[in-house]
């Protein structure tokens, strides 16, 4: 009596003896791919050599995807690079895998997803760094397993091989954050030795210098920006200026990528060089402005003033002009001048009022020369003192500042006698004119009077 035959014409001794042979060859497969991505654990390797490897071992197209369904890295076998991307991008990338990425990122273990409509299942295991998952390894799996004869097998070892591909991306990811906060440590040390002026000697400082990319050739600012959270001590408020924060230090850099910036819990500090945009001219304080302009947009509750030091091209001169920035910027911000761009250059004779501690005491001085003036209707002090004070900048010349402010010299002559009629000063008498002078300066310092 013949033995009973298998499909494939063979005995069920030699079908037993090929299904053995070929479960063992899998197997074999299977660690040899688990010891070369434990090797890439141990060496210098990203995640896209990871990608290489599986889709080079198991011909199949894997891909890694941030949480926002950005591609990290992607492999076909026999492709380029671009020409992964684009096959990820164009038969993996669509609003569905948002949820299929959700469900993977619950369970914490990889998923086989079938997709009849094309003939293919995805496999999405979560890389996990920590208790986050920040990315995940995607494979699109042809539903012609490894093993042609035990396709459930097949499966298992794909399910098996993206896991603890997943794992290996996830100590790759996790050695480069490392790797990255350490740098960042570094280079924040850096930053705050050159603000501080801690270098042991010139040479130190300049090393430093050059380590943070600080081109020894051209002018700098340092910038103080100093960031006011919105009322109130909530944690809502506290996480609003530190994204402020962000947001300034991105924008100095989006607009002069050579500039160096650190971040403090209520300031932004940026060291510039001058012009801060070569190609177009920009100044420090005009990009000062338009990170006022910015900021106002995005986070209105949220106060800005900016204090420019003076420039410098000599590392060692770095804490010099950060504290002129420091300083100008405390004053503005204590005579309330929220939203102010003030540079220390265009400071004059305001770097000394504004050191005096009590505000008060400078409007006080202001309102003894000038507060007869001041207390006139609204549109005729501020011509008054306007007036006045384009007379003094022209030299005491009626000509000149009337050609400033495009009137009759005349017209200006009649206002600089009706400010004298009108405070009792005698303007052709020094101590008069140059206590007029320093209340004019006070009253620009302190933003009053239409100045």
């Amino acid at each position: 009596m013949a033995e009973p035959s298998t499909s494939a014409g063979l005995s069920p001794v030699t079908s037993g003896f090929t299904e053995i042979n070929q479960e063992n060859r899998t197997l074999r497969d299977l660690v040899e791919i688990y010891r070369h991505l434990s090797g890439l654990a141990l060496q210098d390797a990203d995640i896209g050599t990871v990608a290489q490897l599986i889709a080079r071992r198991t011909e199949v197209t894997v891909a890694v995807i941030s949480q926002k369904m950005g591609i990290l890295a992607a492999a076909s076998p026999g492709e380029s690079y671009e020409n992964s991307v684009q096959y990820v991008h164009d038969h993996l990338i669509h609003p569905r895998l948002a949820h299929l990425l959700a469900m993977a990122g619950k369970t914490r273990r990889a998923m086989r997803l079938p997709d009849p409509t094309r003939g293919r299942a995805r496999i999405v295991a979560p890389i996990l760094v920590g208790d986050t998952v920040p990315a995940y390894l995607v494979s699109l799996v042809a539903n012609v397993s490894l093993v042609a004869d035990a396709p459930e097998q097949g499966e298992d070892i794909h399910l098996l091989i993206a896991e603890h591909a997943a794992t290996i991306c996830g100590v790759i990811l996790a050695r480069e954050r490392v790797i990255s906060s350490a740098g960042s440590q570094v280079r924040d040390d850096l930053i705050e030795g050159l603000l501080s002026g801690s270098g042991r000697d010139n040479d130190e400082v300049v090393r430093w210098a050059q380590h943070l990319g600080f081109d020894g050739e051209r002018d700098h600012r340092v910038l103080s920006v100093v960031i006011e959270a919105p009322p109130g001590d909530s944690e809502r408020s506290l996480l609003v200026a530190e994204r402020a924060a962000g947001a300034t230090a991105r924008l100095f850099v989006a607009q002069s990528p050579d500039a160096i910036t650190a971040v403090r819990a209520r300031e932004v500090i940026i060291v510039l060089s001058e012009p801060a945009t070569p190609a177009t001219g920009i100044r420090a304080d005009q990009l000062g402005a338009l990170c006022v302009q910015r900021l106002g947009a995005l986070f209105p509750d949220v106060g800005v003033s900016i204090g420019i030091g003076g420039a410098f091209r000599e590392p060692a001169h770095i804490a010099r002009s950060y504290e002129e920035a420091r300083r100008t910027n405390e004053a503005v911000r204590r005579l309330g001048r929220r939203g102010a761009v003030v540079a220390f250059d265009s400071l004059g004779i305001s770097r000394l009022l504004l050191q005096v501690p009590d505000p008060e005491a400078l409007r006080e001085f202001a309102t003894d020369i000038l507060g007869a003036v001041l207390r006139h209707e609204q549109e005729h002090h501020v011509k008054y003192v306007t007036t006045l004070k384009s007379y003094f900048q022209e030299n005491s010349s009626p000509r000149r500042a009337g050609e400033r402010l495009h009137v009759h010299p005349n017209t200006v002559t009649y206002r600089v006698r009706r400010v004298e009629e009108i405070t009792g000063l005698d303007l052709d008498n020094y101590r008069d004119r140059l206590a007029a002078q320093v209340a004019l300066e006070i009253l620009e310092a302190l933003g009053e009077a239409g100045l």
